[in-house]
């Protein structure tokens, strides 16, 4: 689609002073997918040079903002951890074409803030740091499952930039499982569960993503039973945070969300749980 009112697109390494009306321009599959109105220039981040993975000294990952699904999936397929399967699950559920897949970013899916967002998924259940630059240079550090504040809302500033989300290396060394649902075969998720059992210490962490309006993610200290693992997620999600749109009613995504939880509880503990 044309953005008939933006009027100059900037490269982002000339770092001229923000104004109103401006944009970051990562992949463009969002920008470009309707109507900006209020947009009056775009700031080009594609020739900010990042490199799209970056594993750390400590075994941590550094995912660039600028990262597209594409890459990342490609790293998916060569990285030596457990969670290296959920990359890729996480990547087709964008049931998205090759064409969206090398255009669009993991920065740009979590700045969009969507509920069925799988990049958000990903670095919530695997307690993504977000990496945020203000225009004065500044930064400072989010937790993904906090950056996220509801449906299309995040916690950036106004010309604030999400550099990175850094994946530790304790969640890299989880066991994971994955489930999703949608009213349809190729649709949107309604509904999407990742569980994580670390090794370390045993503990359970449940992220209930798509069929809330914010990223929830329970941990708990030993595997939970059944009742506990319900009484959790009801406890921890009102009412209202329960997502309302084409793709599902609040209390369809509330009860695929407890059937999904209990499904991933069950693989990664072998159906067993405290009691």
């Amino acid at each position: 689609m044309d953005l008939n009112t933006v009027l100059d697109v900037r490269d982002a390494r000339a770092q001229e002073p923000w104004r109103p009306g401006d944009a970051w321009l990562g992949g463009g599959t969002y920008l470009f997918s309707e109507p900006q109105p209020r947009l009056r220039r775009l700031v080009d981040l594609s020739r900010m040079g990042w490199e799209p993975v970056r594993p750390a000294a400590d075994g941590a990952l550094e995912i660039a903002a600028t990262c597209t699904i594409a890459q990342l999936s490609r790293f998916g397929r060569i990285l030596r951890a457990p969670t290296a399967p959920l990359v890729e699950q996480c990547c087709r559920a964008f049931l998205a074409s090759f064409k969206i897949w090398n255009m669009a970013t993991v920065g740009g899916n979590l700045c969009n803030a969507l509920p069925a967002g799988p990049m958000i998924s990903l670095t919530a259940a695997l307690d993504g740091t977000c990496l945020l630059r203000a225009q004065d240079g500044s930064t400072r550090l989010v937790q993904v499952a906090d950056f996220v504040t509801g449906a299309g809302r995040k916690v950036l500033a106004e010309g604030e930039l999400l550099r990175s989300v850094t994946l530790p290396a304790r969640s890299l060394r989880c066991r994971t499982a994955f489930r999703q649902a949608s009213l349809y075969g190729l649709g949107r998720s309604g509904a999407l569960v990742i569980g994580t059992l670390d090794p370390q210490d045993g503990s359970l962490t449940v992220t209930i993503t798509a069929a809330t309006r914010r990223p929830f993610r329970l941990r708990f200290a030993r595997p939970p039973d059944p009742a506990r693992l319900r009484e959790a997620i009801a406890s921890a999600i009102a009412d209202g945070d329960w997502y309302d749109d084409i793709h599902g009613l609040p209390q369809w995504r509330r009860h695929m969300a407890f059937h999904l939880a209990e499904q991933v509880r069950q693989e990664l503990t072998g159906g067993d749980g405290a009691r």
